[in-house]
C-alpha cells in the first residue's frame, strides 16, 4: 500500500503524521455522512417530502411523578415505580412482602 519507513522518522514527524491521519479519518466520516444525507434528501424529494419533515422526532417529556411505594421501615425512602428498583424494595419483595403492601 504505502512504503513509509517509520523507523527513520523523527518523533515530531510521527506525531504530525498521526494528527494528519486522525484528521483524515474524521473528515472521511463527515464526507460519508454528507453523502448519505444528500442521498436521503434526494429520495425524500422523490416522495414529495423534505428530509426534515420525515426526520421529525416527536418526544414527550415526562414530568415529575409522585412516589408510589414507601419503605415501611424508613418512611423517607420512596420510589415512583419507574426505573431501577431500589434495594429496599427488592429486599422487601424477596422477603415475601407483596408490592401492593408497599403502595402509599
Amino acid at each position: 500500500m504505502f512504503d513509509i519507513d517509520f523507523d527513520t522518522m523523527s518523533l515530531e514527524d510521527l506525531k504530525r503524521l498521526k494528527r494528519e491521519l486522525d484528521k483524515a479519518i474524521a473528515n472521511y466520516d463527515d464526507r460519508r455522512k454528507a453523502e448519505a444525507r444528500r442521498d436521503l434528501e434526494e429520495k425524500a424529494r422523490e416522495y414529495g417530502f423534505s428530509l426534515s419533515e420525515l426526520a421529525e422526532v416527536k418526544t414527550t417529556k415526562r414530568g415529575p411523578v409522585a412516589p408510589k411505594y414507601r419503605n415501611p421501615s424508613n418512611p423517607d425512602q420512596v420510589w415512583t415505580g419507574r426505573g431501577r428498583q431500589p434495594t429496599w424494595f427488592r429486599e422487601a419483595i424477596e422477603a415475601g412482602t407483596e408490592p401492593a403492601d408497599l403502595i402509599i
